[in-house]
């Protein structure tokens, strides 16, 4: 009996964990306020920032919506659980627009979400 107790404890607090997945959105925006359709959009690990950030680039285009949206998962398996947050600069790209954020914060488990304006 107190051996299926504690096989019941242990599968009870392993069902427990967080499986949500982690996707970082990046919105991209013109000069003048509206979405962009097909802009480059390009995340990059800030190895400099003083949160543990580990090296990632990755590159998508911005779909009908404006939007990119990155799965993060393979990223923050790779990073570990001793850091669940990542962060990134953006670079954004169509044409001859161009803009960049930094700073950009990435959590595991949620989706994070950033706008990026054309300058």
């Amino acid at each position: 009996m107190i051996i299926g107790l504690m096989a019941l404890s242990i599968g009870f607090l392993q069902s427990c964990k967080n499986k949500d997945p982690s996707f970082a959105k990046v919105y991209v925006r013109s000069a003048n306020d509206q979405l962009v359709e097909g802009a480059k959009v390009i995340i990059i690990g800030d190895l400099e920032n003083a949160t543990t950030t580990s090296y990632y680039v990755d590159t998508l285009l911005t779909n009908s919506s404006g939007f990119a949206q990155f799965p993060m998962d393979d990223y923050f398996s790779q990073a570990g659980e001793e850091n669940p947050v990542g962060v990134f600069d953006i670079i954004v790209k169509k044409g001859i627009e161009y803009g960049e954020a930094a700073g950009f914060r990435v959590r595991v488990h949620n989706t994070s979400v950033k706008t990026v304006n054309f300058q």
